[in-house]
């Protein structure tokens, strides 16, 4: 017993023996490693880069939200509950009972969250109420100002923010940024606490991308693009355009389409950019390759006589036939009334690898570099792949598999007098204080063909437009080139004859090419025929974009054919939206002056001179624009498009429920009221 007793006397001071030995000898080391524990770093977001077109215009950025989330175990929440829910119901549109329910399933006792992405408004709202346990995670969301306009050149972002389509992929690592850090202590419970002096690590914001596309151009295009595809009843279209001197891509844009704010609830073939993901057998549009070779090798001229006899030829085994029968035609009314026969004639007096070569040299069966995400090469098989029949078939355009990009390209060869240039979409990068620090080098890929051929050709080309298969993209005193295009569609390994391709490939001015232009639509019902279908798609959008481009304008329109204006009235503009505020006094031909302040949902408050004033066409009128919003009063909406109608009120946080399209006839909430939660517009 005596032994047991001193024993356990000498633990304690064995124990005391040990806690002095790693004081001295160890304790600097450990309770290094103890503060290096309890420290912790919270990441700080960076701010995700903005897309701004041509001149300016923000087509996304990044917008504070917030998410909600409550702790119901916290002292008085109870007794708050039910009004709390009904208020949050009324300010989200979600149903009370669907956070009665999220409160009743949740997962921890003391976390649930009940709304994602609340806005700064709603936010500061909530915050009012007082209610004891809420929890708000201020936290990024992409915003897409102008919803489905050209989603596919934009794409669209991931939960996180990553980029998963269009130029948000393809620039994601310039577009995210670097997030930054903070120090902060957490507890032996885990509970992150605030470090008065510790490190932080600011975040390095993402870049601004700038880009070629100029909005109103882009909407244009997207609007005619739509309404023609509802005409013929097509599947599918996509129509772009480009600066044949530089490859600034214009415009792009395809139908169906998608709302990248929801991206999600959309499919992959509203999501698909065809322009440059579809490997389609162009038809009569290739016949451009043909005639460049032919000419520029000298085998045939333009006004060499070439004989199609009946409209039937039989090659290989393979009847080919023309729409009419045209007899003996020159080489230029070959181009201009697309005879398949002449071209095939034309096309099997050359080597196979002469016309192989001029393919390859206007850029197909290879990428054109452009910097958007999914580009196919198409395909163009070697000579030695051919058959007999292979260069007949390739001289109007089967055989051979491209993308309406390069289709594109190749025309935009023809108008700038013979260069193959390099597509491109961002025009510049801008870091977070607005300085350019990089800018899009145009590039030549190569000289296709010479220019003198280029100047032979581009007659026959207007003779398309003008006495040939494409006199619907006619625009009167603007002069047109350009080729139609009808593809049959290989189905159960034969050619349809009531599914095809209808295309129309041009540029204008004719004479001093400013634009390239190309439209393509899958399986039209009402005329399989390019020059019934696409080619008036291309005429809408020439007569609409004449006024975006001045120097066009004033030959098409030249000032002193103009009628003199006398004085005009200003409208009044007081309490409505500013973007229609702006398009009413522009109607008039007035001007308006650099507001102090703008904001996409501003309304204006006052304006200056006042409405009825007489004014000179071109003169200035100066709008006061009113930022708070929840103080705006409801506009009268009648006579406005439903476009600049719905933007508005979306702009607010309004939701809008529309019916039918046109201009806005009835409004479910008078004017001069409060600004509601939920409207309804009857358009016609």
């Amino acid at each position: 017993m005596y032994v047991v007793l001193t024993l356990l006397s000498l633990l304690p001071i064995l124990v005391a023996v040990q806690v002095l030995r790693i004081y001295l000898t160890e304790g600097k080391e450990l309770r290094a490693q103890g503060e290096r524990q309890a420290s912790s770093f919270v990441a700080i977001p960076a701010m995700r880069g903005a897309v701004l077109d041509r001149a300016g215009r923000t087509l996304a950025l990044n917008t504070a939200r917030y998410d909600l989330a409550l702790d119901p175990t916290v002292a008085g929440f109870t007794t708050q509950q039910s009004s709390f829910f009904e208020r949050l119901s009324k300010l989200t549109g979600h149903s009370a009972a669907s956070f009665h329910r999220k409160l009743k399933q949740r997962s921890s006792p003391k976390y649930v969250l009940l709304e994602r992405g609340l806005s700064e408004a709603q936010k500061e709202q909530i915050e009012t109420w007082g209610v004891p346990g809420l929890l708000m995670y201020p936290r990024f969301a992409r915003r897409y100002n102008y919803g489905s306009t050209a989603a596919h050149l934009l794409g669209h972002v991931g939960a996180d923010g990553e980029g998963l389509a269009g130029l948000e992929l393809q620039y994601d690592a310039y577009l995210r940024g670097e997030a930054g850090k903070r120090a902060v202590k957490r507890d032996r419970r885990g509970v992150i606490k605030a470090f008065v002096g510790g490190k932080v690590v600011e975040p390095k914001h993402g870049e601004t991308v700038v880009l070629t596309i100029d909005l109103i151009r882009q909407t244009i295009l997207e609007e005619e693009l739509e309404r023609g595809m509802e005409r013929s009843g097509a599947r599918w279209g996509t129509a772009i355009a480009m600066d044949p001197a530089t490859g600034a891509i214009l415009a792009m844009a395809g139908a169906p389409t998608y709302n990248p704010n929801r991206a999600a609830a959309f499919g992959e073939n509203a999501r698909r950019n065809r322009a440059v993901t579809d490997r389609i057998e162009p038809g009569s549009t290739f016949k451009l390759v043909t005639a460049i070779a032919a000419v520029e090798q000298g085998i045939i001229g333009l006004d060499d006589s070439v004989a199609t006899g009946a409209g039937w030829m039989v090659v290989h085994g393979h009847t080919l036939k023309d729409s009419h029968a045209y007899g003996t035609i020159s080489f230029a009314d070959v181009i201009a009334l697309s005879s398949n026969i002449g071209m095939a004639k034309v096309a099997m007096k050359m080597e196979k690898g002469v016309f192989y070569q001029y393919a390859r040299n206007l850029g197909f069966g290879q990428p054109t570099w452009i910097d958007v995400p999914g580009e196919e090469s198409g395909l163009l098989r070697k000579p030695a792949e051919w058959s007999g029949s292979t260069l007949s078939s390739m001289s109007r355009g089967y055989g051979v598999a491209v993308t309406p990009l390069q289709m594109l390209t190749a025309y935009a060869a023809l108008a700038n007098g013979g260069l193959l240039v390099q597509p491109f979409v961002v025009a510049e990068r801008r870091d977070v204080t607005g300085r350019t620090i990089w800018t899009a080098r145009q590039d030549s890929v190569r000289r296709a063909f010479k220019r003198e051929t280029a100047e032979k050709l581009r007659p026959a080309f207007v003779k398309v437009v003008e006495d040939g298969t494409a006199k619907t993209a006619q625009v009167e005193g603007l002069p047109i080139a350009g080729k139609t295009g009808t593809a049959l569609k290989a189905v159960g390994g034969s050619y349809s004859r009531g599914r095809a391709r209808a295309s129309f490939a041009g540029f204008f001015p004719a004479d001093d090419p400013k634009v390239v232009l190309l439209v393509v639509l899958d399986e039209p019902r009402t005329s399989i025929y390019g020059g019934a279908v696409a080619a008036p798609i291309f005429q809408k959008i020439a007569e609409r974009w004449i006024g975006t481009f001045p120097e066009i304008a004033a030959r098409v329109a030249p000032m002193d054919d103009l009628p003199k204006r006398e004085a005009v009235a200003v409208p009044e503009v007081a309490g409505k939206p500013a973007a229609v505020a702006t398009n009413l006094l522009l109607a008039e031909g007035l001007r308006v002056a650099q507001p102090a302040t703008t904001s996409d949902g501003a309304s204006v408050v006052a304006q200056a001179p006042t409405a009825k004033t007489s004014l000179v066409p071109t003169a200035q009128v100066q709008l006061t624009l009113a930022e708070g919003k929840g103080e705006e009063k409801m506009p009268d909406l009648t006579g406005l498009s439903a476009r600049d109608a719905v933007f508005w009120l979306q702009a607010q946080g309004v939701k809008v429920k529309q019916e039918g399209r046109g201009k806005v006839t009835r409004q479910s909430d008078p004017p001069g009221g409060p600004l509601p939660k939920y409207v309804t517009i009857v358009c016609r």
